[in-house]
């Protein structure tokens, strides 16, 4: 019989989370006897339903708007590739990073944040909704794999680094629930580990990255526009000097990608610098001085300015640009007006849903309805809309 497979002490810093020394499960199982916990969660993120899902929920552009433009898993795999790479050079544990960069948007509702905007306002009066806390609660409650309990049952690690943003009333909620879990870090003050931190900013140099792409591509952004954004001009210029044959128009995409790649790259390399000369400064030796400690994953200040203002031209050019903002307002209709005929007529979800929705109080109802609805993919809550309303307000 093999042996546990743990990620050994002598491969990963003393600050990092090690297999070996986790925190466990909320449902304690014998180790497994080929992978190591974290890799064991990884597993069960891949095949949990929810991921699945990921493939027809919107990043930016809603699925039937183009067959190459990012879905929530595609970000999810280049988030999961970043953070690897980075974790790499930092000693850190790739397993917990890659697992908590595929989790991260498990609880995305469709149609991108204009989704969860819509399904927040509905929620209003019964708790609110959070796609971070959604996340969480698809591994603790929703996915049905296991007869022993429910939700997927990840370690502590994995399930900190999901939980990236809470408020102070949902970490009090979660620590009378579990104390001394997940929630606690928001109550005390705590940073999480530092595989969740890099998650964290893996995402955003992902998004930004691709969201230049998927933005040039759809026609909505141009390169001309992009020029005026220094963290992206830079590279455009290097790849020109190096290739002054892109110019051509036949070799914009080629420019495109170039610069990009370049800007990921500077970008990678500006993270493990900046945070190995934090964790130089600091110096915590174990997974407690983290927490303990400031934040240590991050930019130089220079390029934290930089990514900024890209973040903000993408704001303004690409997120609020009118053709987006148009089909993001038949979305939202769309989450509403399903929220609104499920919690008067629960019968029309599926009978599982259903009978939850019916056995319990409103809070309990609009709790099932906004899990119901943040499960879906965009094009099921297109026509389940379009079956219930007899309107069609997006292309499915």
């Amino acid at each position: 019989m093999p042996t546990n497979a743990t990620t050994t002490h002598s491969v990963l810093a003393s600050y990092a989370c090690h297999s070996d020394q986790s925190r466990g499960r909320r449902f304690p199982q014998p180790p497994a006897p080929t992978r190591s916990e974290f890799q064991r969660d990884r597993d069960r993120i891949v095949h949990s339903t929810a991921f699945r899902r990921l493939v027809y929920k919107t990043q930016v552009f809603l699925n039937h708007e183009g067959d190459l433009f990012r879905t929530r898993l595609t970000h999810s795999l280049e988030v999961a590739q970043l953070g690897r790479s980075i974790a790499r050079s930092l000693w850190l544990n790739e397993d917990l990073v890659e697992a908590i960069c595929l989790a991260h948007d498990l609880g995305h509702t469709p149609f991108g944040h204009a989704g969860q905007d819509a399904l927040n306002e509905c929620m209003k009066d019964y708790g609110g909704f959070e796609h971070n806390l959604q996340s969480l609660r698809v591994v603790d409650m929703l996915e049905e794999r296991y007869p022993d309990y429910d939700g997927i049952n990840l370690t502590f690690e994995t399930r900190e680094g999901i939980l990236k943003h809470c408020s102070r009333r949902n970490a009090e909620l979660i620590e009378q629930r579990e104390p001394h879990g997940v929630g606690e870090r928001f109550l005390r003050g705590w940073q999480p580990s530092l595989e969740a931190q890099l998650c964290n900013l893996a995402d955003e140099i992902a998004y930004n990255a691709h969201d230049v792409d998927d933005g040039v591509r759809s026609g909505l952004i141009s390169m001309e526009q992009l020029c005026s954004v220094p963290l992206f001009e830079r590279y455009r210029l290097q790849t020109l000097a190096d290739y002054p044959q892109l110019q051509a128009e036949s070799g914009q995409r080629r420019l495109l990608n170039e610069a990009i790649r370049r800007m990921l790259s500077d970008q990678v390399y500006d993270v493990i610098q900046a945070t190995s000369q934090a964790i130089a400064e600091h110096a915590p030796r174990t997974v407690d001085d983290v927490r303990n400690g400031p934040s240590l994953v991050h930019f130089s200040d220079a390029m934290r300015s930089e990514s900024l203002a890209l973040k903000q031209f993408l704001f303004r050019e690409l997120y609020r640009h009118a053709q987006v903002m148009s089909t993001m307002v038949h979305a939202q209709q769309v989450v509403k007006e399903l929220f609104a005929i499920y919690f008067e007529k629960p019968s029309e979800m599926p009978a599982a849903q259903a009978s939850q929705a019916q056995a319990g109080d409103v809070l309990k109802r609009a709790r099932v309805v906004a899990d119901f609805i943040a499960g879906m993919t965009d094009r099921y809550a297109g026509r389940e809309h379009e079956r219930l309303t007899g309107e069609r307000l997006l292309n499915a």
